[in-house]
């Protein structure tokens, strides 16, 4: 079931009229400069109702407290009350930034979100999560809060470039393997690109809302949705200041590729199963290989699901079933990246 508060539909059915009812003293919107140059004007031709402009520079670079500040001081020049909203048009970036700002000023303000990218639409859309990176750590300051309303318009995943779109895709693979085998055995009988998109979001809004809503603040059954993520978020943070650093997708579909295969390690995953998985995954993204394990183990080590700085991760028992805080050594980290390197195309 996906919740009320989230709509899959055509932007211009739904936000006038969602502004208008919620009868707010002032307006914004919180966009980069993507979005503003190839998003915004979808909305701008069925506006009625005044607003202001937040644009920020674009990437994962200026999800940071210097960039939160700045917003916070546009929201001072601009007069806002509490009684004001801030629509978040963009990416994972912007949502995330931008909800944690809204509900921070004046101790919490309404807000919407927009996604306008495969990874907003099918993850950050859902689950209330908000947050930013601080000294080179990801959403390692944030808070839970669900936005008051995130509307879904796939039409925005034409102005997508390719690389774009697939590191979106990279979240769908996760949902299939955490949760749903068949549909996982259904996107692996045809090209990528050839998805129905309404369809895939809502398999993976459906997944992704059915796991929150038995664990909002992420005690236990949530921590399966990381799947993919200790080893992905420190391939992330180790490239990201790199000349040739990976998109957040791409570092997570090598991650499942690693935690596949650590699966295998602990007689979980079959090994017809994770040569499929490496084979899809593969066949998908076509990366190149990873470097600086030295770096990759450290980042490791501040993943929010570690316990007395022991590393856990989310290993799958079966495509499909996944289980969560597995302890696990850097010597198995580290051969799950040769593991990597050893089966990757590039």
């Amino acid at each position: 079931m996906i919740p009320d508060h989230i709509v899959i539909s055509k932007i211009e059915n739904n936000l006038s009229e969602i502004i208008k009812s919620g009868n707010y003293s002032k307006v914004a919107f919180l966009l980069d400069k993507n979005t503003f140059n190839h998003c915004f004007t979808k909305l701008s031709n069925h506006i009625n109702f005044n607003y202001e402009k937040i644009i920020i520079d674009e990437g994962e670079e200026n999800k940071n407290l210097e960039t939160s500040k700045k917003v916070w001081e546009k929201l001072i020049d601009f007069k806002f009350d509490r009684k004001s909203i801030l629509i978040n048009l963009g990416g994972g970036v912007i949502c995330d930034l931008g909800g944690f700002v809204a509900s921070t000023f004046m101790r919490g303000i309404h807000f919407i979100n927009i996604p306008t990218t495969l990874l907003s639409q099918v993850d950050a859309s859902v689950g209330g999560k908000l947050g930013i990176d601080h000294k080179n750590l990801k959403n390692i300051i944030g808070i839970f809060k669900e936005p008051n309303k995130v509307i879904i318009d796939t039409d925005f995943l034409n102005t997508l470039p390719e690389r774009e779109l697939k590191s979106g895709y990279a979240e769908v693979i996760k949902h299939c393997l955490i949760r749903d085998k068949s549909m996982f055995d259904q996107i692996q009988n045809k090209l990528w690109k050839d998805s129905d998109w309404d369809y895939i979001i809502n398999h993976s809004i459906k997944i992704k809302s059915d796991v929150v809503k038995k664990d909002s603040k992420e005690n236990g059954l949530r921590k399966i949705l990381n799947f993919g993520h200790t080893i992905g978020h420190a391939i992330e943070t180790t490239y990201l200041n790199k000349s040739n650093k990976f998109y957040h997708g791409e570092a997570i579909a090598i991650g499942m590729i690693c935690e596949s295969y650590i699966s295998n390690h602990f007689n979980k995953l079959r090994n017809d199963d994770l040569e499929k998985i490496t084979q899809y995954i593969n066949s998908v993204f076509n990366l190149s290989k990873v470097k600086f394990f030295d770096e990759i183990i450290k980042n490791a080590y501040f993943d929010k699901k570690n316990l007395s700085q022991n590393i856990r991760t989310c290993i799958l028992n079966d495509i499909g079933n996944c289980e969560y805080d597995i302890e696990i050594k850097e010597s198995i980290i580290i051969e799950s990246l040769d593991y990597y390197n050893l089966k990757c195309n590039g």
